[in-house]
């Protein structure tokens, strides 16, 4: 049961006076008044070596920006990552993917046979698939979707009170790399939507999510409830997961028959003024807007690196902006945990903790060191 917010006023008169724990803290602190580092594409775990050698050979362009990986979902969680983002395509009979070009590829180029992709033969299993480009880039940590969801709860139940997981949902749908008659990703559908909410729940229980209706409450919009202040508190939130849905694009689609996410699982990414704005994602947005935003009440995520760039020269302006802006979520392809081999560049939060006190709207007084501790 999330705090009234006449409760809460009161309770943020009393942190900056008599906050003398963590547990106090809990009870003042939300959601959106915290701040962690996310990675792009989680689960790549990027090329074997003759597949990158392919790549690189015939898409220059394009394997400058993906030539990134990352270790396991639990990998990161432990070296402080707090969200993952799952890029989705949907495969309902299974084999869609099984049998990537890029595999003949570097054989008809008498390149050495590079390791099995799918030792477990997961993307012949029917069910979502997390998977970057189709037919170039398929090595993924966590094949089936379900894997990934449990492979994250597994962690949370391990680690009772961490502040709250962030997934960001990609659904891919058409054309996924650019060779010539790649495989192409099936068109969601309202069923497709029903059915990953259905495997979200699957794993995860529903008091464990942190969904829009527990959110929005009685308020008669999303809207209206976040820019009241009523994201849960930390005391309402630790040990929970929410799950952001990425495309704007596919929020008609993911709402339809279901008006301001009732029912749903996912948050839309909206934009002010929209009735269902509550997640405002802004992969390019400047530290002023992405402030302005956070101030108001919004949860944003944003990008402190794009397409390997700033790993490349260690160009820590965005990085340095975009933690001083207030987004709660900054995401980089190059966590503390998984520097840029080419400079050493990281993106991580000051004194290496999980979590931090928002450094824009975080009431005076917070301490990160109460808000989650590395690796913890």
């Amino acid at each position: 049961m999330f705090r009234p917010l006449a409760a809460v006023s009161l309770a943020l008169v009393s942190l900056t006076v008599f906050a003398q724990s963590r547990k106090a803290q809990d009870e003042v602190l939300h959601l959106n008044q915290i701040q962690v580092i996310g990675t792009h594409n989680s689960y790549n775990m990027g090329f074997a070596p003759s597949e990158a050698k392919y790549f690189e050979q015939h898409y220059p362009k394009a394997y400058h920006g993906v030539d990134y990986h990352h270790q396991t979902l639990t990998q990161q969680l432990n070296a402080g990552v707090r969200q993952l983002e799952l890029d989705i395509v949907q495969d309902p009979k299974g084999g869609r993917f099984a049998h990537p070009k890029i595999v003949e590829l570097t054989k008809e180029a008498g390149l050495l046979p590079d390791s099995d992709f799918d030792p477990k033969h997961d993307y012949m299993k029917p069910g979502f698939k997390t998977l970057h480009l189709g037919d170039l880039n398929q090595r993924s940590s966590c094949i089936l979707f379900t894997e990934c969801l449990r492979e994250v709860r597994t962690w949370s139940m391990a680690h009772k009170g961490h502040v709250p997981i962030f997934f960001l949902i990609e659904d891919k749908q058409g054309k996924l790399s650019q060779l010539p008659d790649a495989v192409t990703a099936e068109p969601w559908t309202a069923a497709t939507w029903d059915a990953m909410d259905g495997e979200i729940r699957s794993v995860f229980k529903e008091s464990e999510i942190i969904t829009p209706d527990k959110v929005r409450g009685g308020a008669a919009t999303l809207e209206e409830a976040v820019l009241a202040g009523k994201w849960p508190t930390l005391k309402d939130a630790r040990g929970k997961v929410v799950f952001l849905l990425y495309n704007r694009s596919s929020a008609p689609a993911y709402l339809a028959g279901h008006a301001m996410m009732k029912g749903r699982v996912l948050f839309v990414n909206g934009r002010p003024g929209e009735p269902e704005a509550g997640f405002v994602e802004q992969d390019k947005g400047t530290a002023d807007e992405i402030t302005a935003l956070v101030k108001k009440g919004y949860l944003v995520r944003t990008r402190g690196d794009f397409n390997t760039d700033q790993g490349r020269t260690n160009d820590t302006a965005r990085k340095d902006e975009t933690l001083k802006s207030g987004a709660q979520m900054v995401s980089t392809d190059f966590p503390v945990s998984e520097p840029a081999p080419w400079t050493g560049y990281k993106v991580g939060l000051p004194g290496g903790v999980a979590a931090r006190c928002n450094p824009v709207n975080a009431p005076s007084g917070c301490k990160n060191a109460w808000v989650e501790g590395k690796g913890r």
